[in-house]
């Protein structure tokens, strides 16, 4: 959003944690409000009714004193600032889309600290994107310890009091996110947009891949573990399924070793209690077109639950097979807890690209209501080969609308469905998970969802 809008909405943030108690009672922990990923606060003061009354407290704004150095690269290549702020003991942790870490007194606005890690000199990112970064993970339990950043390939840990890298974490401060892949690949390409997750000792963080980089051997989407304390690597994770599992075999040809992206880009969530991490992991390159990787390409768009003590995959339930609509999960794989037929259920919640509510059941990964596989629409691209069946949920409706025909043309000015009719005639429509084609495809929702990463 905007900047001016983005810093009003830190101050909402503080204003919302200030309305119903001590705030040192109201923080929130992470950047999706804790680790189950419920974006829930029990601030009750504030209401649609009181609402209406907030002021702006403060504001503070990313210094852009013109086109020279860091903040000009910005100026002149743009950002989004999408961070939302952690905020821990009376203090706001976030980030600038340069990836700048930022410790912010919460009650004036105040900047206690910054620390950058020089992104900006690596310039935009290799697809052409803008800078973008959606904040840090924050460590301690009475009082804020550790601050940790993945950025553009590497994984900071900062003092949380200072901002200064902690000199026994990895090599000075930080870890190399790249030299640790389970496979060469171009560090121009490993970029990094959401923050890290965090259990027990053991902090967890994913990549971003541009989307629009599309070559045989293309960074691949490995999950990366360390220790807290000393960056040590605990584990890593792969999505393609290794040569001794089975599930290989939905890589079809050489697929599974030269194929690339299948990565977590989007916001990882941890029940606590079991010590799980769960993972939306994404499309594998390319996005739009597989037919350099047939089958159903497991463990690509899937929700995956996976040890955080040891990386090994508890459970994985693919939402899409084959993906040809860029359709990966992108919102926090939700946490929660409900009754249902008189039974207390922990559920893992997933709002999908599609359209979809897919709620599974956090300790098997199976379908709390039937997930049918169903017909869809074939493919006539030389070369491609769409899965026969998609999944469908049978249970909650679709939260969007699915699928376009032409009766779907916007009618709500004099001529415009005339016009919005003429300008489509040459393309395809059809029902959800109408492939791609020659002439090009309408489709609804699309690859922004759905539900996005927000």
């Amino acid at each position: 959003m905007p900047r001016g809008q983005h810093m009003r909405a830190a101050a909402l943030l503080l204003l919302m944690a200030a309305c119903a108690r001590d705030p040192a009672e109201l923080d929130w922990p992470t950047v999706t409000g804790d680790a189950a990923g419920t974006r829930w606060s029990e601030a009750a003061q504030l209401d649609t009714l009181t609402v209406t009354r907030l002021a702006p407290a403060w504001e503070w704004r990313v210094p852009r004193p013109g086109f020279e150095g860091p903040t000009g690269t910005l100026a002149m290549f743009g950002g989004r600032f999408q961070a939302t702020p952690v905020m821990r003991d009376g203090r706001l942790f976030l980030t600038t889309p340069l990836a700048e870490a930022v410790a912010l007194d919460a009650a004036s606005g105040a900047e206690l600290w910054r620390f950058d890690p020089q992104i900006a000199r690596l310039g935009p990112s290799e697809n052409g994107s803008r800078f973008v970064h959606r904040g840090v993970a924050v460590s301690g339990t009475a009082r804020a310890e550790r601050v940790f950043l993945a950025a553009r390939g590497k994984l900071w840990a900062l003092d949380a009091d200072t901002g200064h890298p902690i000199p026994t974490f990895g090599d000075s401060g930080r870890v190399d996110l790249v030299a640790g892949l389970s496979r060469a690949a171009d560090r121009r390409h490993v970029e990094h947009t959401s923050p890290p997750v965090l259990w027990g000792d053991v902090v967890i963080v994913g990549s971003a891949i541009g989307d629009a980089l599309v070559y045989a051997g293309d960074p691949p989407g490995d999950v990366q573990a360390f220790d807290v304390r000393t960056g040590a690597r605990r584990w890593s994770w792969n999505p393609v399924p290794r040569p001794d599992d089975p599930r290989r075999a939905t890589w079809g040809g050489r697929s599974a070793e030269i194929a690339g992206h299948t990565n977590v880009w989007s916001f990882m969530t941890v029940d606590t209690a079991r010590g799980w991490v769960f993972l939306p992991v994404s499309t594998p390159s390319n996005d739009w077109f597989g037919g350099a990787r047939p089958g159903d390409n497991k463990w690509a768009e899937s929700i995956v639950a996976l040890d955080a003590r040891s990386g090994a995959m508890m459970w994985a339930r693919q939402l899409v097979h084959h993906g040809l609509w860029d359709y990966d999960p992108a919102a926090p794989p939700m946490l929660a807890r409900a009754t249902i037929n008189g039974a207390a259920r922990d559920l893992v919640v997933q709002a999908g690209k599609t359209g979809f509510l897919y709620v599974l059941d956090r300790a098997t990964g199976e379908p709390i209501w039937p997930i049918e596989e169903r017909p869809v629409p074939a493919s006539d691209m030389p070369g491609e080969a769409a899965s026969p069946t998609q999944p469908f949920p049978t249970h909650p409706k679709p939260f969007a609308r699915q699928g376009f025909t032409r009766d779907d043309a916007a009618d709500f000015l004099p001529g415009l469905r005339d016009s919005l009719l003429q300008r489509i005639a040459g393309y395809r429509a059809g029902p959800l998970f109408t492939p791609p084609s020659r002439e090009g495809t309408i489709v609804r929702p699309g690859w922004l969802g759905g539900a996005g990463w927000g």
